[in-house]
């Protein structure tokens, strides 16, 4: 039987219509972080999900295709 946590933490769907980031840490971490979880929004990252998985906060950002796109053509 396959262990759950070597699935993704999120629908396969949203491999086929983002960019995906997964970040694990402890609940302290996660809170001290504040700075970079900004940071990350203002570079166009979203916060899609954020679960407990065996005492570690794990969250997934992302940025849709559309959004890269849009990112790297010249303005």
């Amino acid at each position: 039987m396959p262990d759950p946590s070597d699935s993704p933490p999120y629908p396969d769907a949203w491999e086929e219509v983002a960019e995906l980031r997964v970040f694990r840490t402890t609940a302290p971490k996660w809170d001290s972080l504040i700075a970079w979880r900004a940071e990350m929004r203002r570079k166009g990252w979203k916060l899609l999900k954020v679960t407990t998985e065996r005492g570690e906060i794990l969250a997934v950002f992302g940025r849709t295709r559309a959004e890269l796109k849009q990112r790297e053509a010249p303005a």
